[in-house]
C-alpha cells in the first residue's frame, strides 16, 4: 500500500530543472513512495526515472502530459502508461514531429517577441540551454537572464499568454485524438488541470473519454477542490492529484511545490488499483 504520490512532475526532459534522478531524490525527501513522471509531449525522461525510483524505494509511473486543443484552448491530457506501450514506434515517431514543430514554434515567438515588444533574445542560447526540448518557460528564462525587468508572473500574463501577439499555438492535436492515441497505447487518461480551462465547462469535458480528473491541484481553491472530486463521482471518474512542478524558479506562482498537494488513501487506492487493472 501507497501512503503518498504526486502524479504531475515535469523534469528537464521537457521545461522543468531538475533532471529525472534529482527530481526522484526531491521526491524522496519529501516522503514521496509513489510518483508519476508527465513531461510535455515526451517520454525521455521515463526511463531514468524508474531506474532511479527503484533505488530510492519509489514507483515511478511512466506518464505524459499531452498538448491538445479544444474549443480554440490547450487542453492538456495526463496520460498513466500501464506498461511500456508508450516506446511504441509510431507513439515515438508522432512525439518527435510534435517536438520539431515545437522548435519551430520557439523560434518564431522569440522573432514575434522582437517584433512586438522589442525584446531582443538569442534564440540559439536559448535552444541550447533548453538541450534541444524548448518551451515558454525556457524564453521567459532567458528574458528575465537577458536584462529585462520583468517577473516570471508578468512575462507569462503579458508577453507569453495566449492572449500575447508574440504567442504561437502548439501543434493543433484534438483532445478527442490525443485521448484516442493514449488509450491505444493502455494508459489512463486524466483531465489536467481544469480549473485552468475558461472556454469549455468540465461537463462538456467529460463528454470525453476521459478516466480521471484532475481535482487536487495547487491553484485550486477548497471550493473549487470540492466541486470537482463532486464532478468525478458524478461522472465515475478517478480523482489524481498533482503538482504540476517544474522546479523552474521561486517566483513561479503557476506550478506548485513537489509533493505539495496529495489524495486521500482510499483516492490513492483507487488510483493504483486501475493501474493495475
Amino acid at each position: 500500500m501507497y501512503n503518498r504520490g504526486d502524479f504531475h512532475l515535469h523534469t528537464n526532459a521537457s521545461d522543468g530543472k531538475l533532471s529525472p534522478k534529482e527530481l526522484i531524490h526531491s521526491a524522496s525527501m519529501k516522503g514521496l513512495d509513489i510518483i508519476a513522471i508527465t513531461d510535455h509531449d515526451t517520454t525521455l525522461g521515463v526511463e531514468d526515472g524508474i531506474r532511479e525510483g527503484l533505488d530510492k524505494n519509489i514507483r515511478v509511473i511512466p506518464g505524459i502530459e499531452l498538448s491538445t486543443i479544444h474549443n480554440n484552448e490547450s487542453i492538456h491530457i495526463l496520460g498513466y502508461f500501464k506498461d511500456d506501450k508508450y516506446k511504441d514506434t509510431d507513439f515515438q515517431n508522432f512525439l518527435n514531429d510534435v517536438d520539431n514543430y515545437r522548435i519551430l514554434r520557439a523560434k518564431k515567438i522569440v522573432e514575434n517577441l522582437d517584433t512586438f515588444f522589442k525584446i531582443k533574445l538569442d534564440y540559439e542560447k536559448i535552444l541550447e540551454d533548453a538541450k534541444g526540448v524548448i518551451a515558454r518557460p525556457h524564453i521567459a528564462k532567458a528574458i528575465m537572464n537577458a536584462g529585462y525587468r520583468y517577473d516570471w508572473k508578468y512575462i507569462f500574463d503579458n508577453l507569453l499568454s495566449n492572449d500575447s501577439p508574440a504567442y504561437v499555438p502548439t501543434k493543433k492535436v484534438s483532445t478527442a485524438e490525443g485521448i484516442s492515441i493514449l488509450k491505444k497505447l493502455n494508459a489512463l487518461v486524466v483531465l489536467a488541470h481544469p480549473v485552468l480551462i475558461e472556454n469549455s465547462s468540465i461537463d462538456e469535458m467529460m463528454c470525453f473519454d476521459f478516466d480521471g480528473i484532475e481535482a487536487v491541484y495547487p491553484v485550486n481553491t477548497k471550493k473549487q477542490k470540492a466541486f470537482l472530486k463532486a464532478k468525478a463521482k458524478e461522472y465515475n471518474k478517478l480523482i489524481t492529484a498533482g503538482s504540476d512542478f517544474h522546479g523552474i524558479t521561486t517566483s513561479d506562482t503557476s506550478h506548485g511545490v513537489i509533493g505539495s498537494v496529495f489524495l486521500s488513501h482510499n483516492e490513492l487506492a483507487t488510483f493504483v488499483n486501475a493501474l493495475e487493472s
